[in-house]
């Protein structure tokens, strides 16, 4: 096998969790290759390098094989190769790290107390 679709190749290497999702993201735009966004039907090659934009970051990812079907998470290193940029990846983890204003799930609502500390916080 030479080539297979985008939307195909996605699915099986396990970025988006259905094909109808990683269609979906190729008629929105979210799928570039060298710069141009591409239609789920584009024939894609070894060699080449995706660009998956999923809100906020930008993935990069260099085609290393074609699988015939969906694989498995531990064999993805035959099939693809990560280069998205380490800023993008600090990007991702400063988004996650950002706690401001939130609080963990199940721990109630706020005391006076801590509403006072927050405020507090808050105007600092």
């Amino acid at each position: 096998m030479n080539e297979t679709r985008i939307d195909k190749w996605l699915w099986s290497v396990r970025i988006y969790k259905t094909r109808t999702l990683a269609t979906e993201a190729c008629h929105k735009g979210h799928i570039s290759i060298d710069g141009t966004a591409i239609k789920a039907a584009r024939m894609v090659k070894v060699g080449e390098i995706v660009e998956v934009r999923k809100n906020p970051i930008t993935y990069r990812y260099k085609i290393i094989g074609l699988p015939a079907s969906r694989v498995g998470a531990k064999v993805l290193d035959q099939y693809i190769e990560d280069q998205t940029p380490e800023q993008e990846i600090i990007k991702l983890d400063l988004m996650r790290a950002d706690i401001n204003g939130r609080r963990d799930p199940g721990s109630g609502r706020p005391t006076k107390r801590d509403r006072r500390l927050l405020d507090q916080w808050m105007d600092n």
